[in-house]
């Protein structure tokens, strides 16, 4: 796998993450109520 390849997979797992913290969430929080559930949702998908 290319370096250019890993970051691809990694940028798509955090933007899969952050579309599903906020498909859980809603929209209308404040930005640090995403930011706490998008933390948690990383380190439970290891990054």
């Amino acid at each position: 796998m290319t370096e250019k390849e890993r970051l691809n997979r990694i940028t798509e797992s955090i933007i899969g993450a952050a579309i599903e913290v906020h498909r859980a969430l809603g929209p209308g929080l404040l930005e640090s109520a995403y930011e706490a559930c998008l933390a948690f949702e990383l380190v439970e998908r290891g990054l």
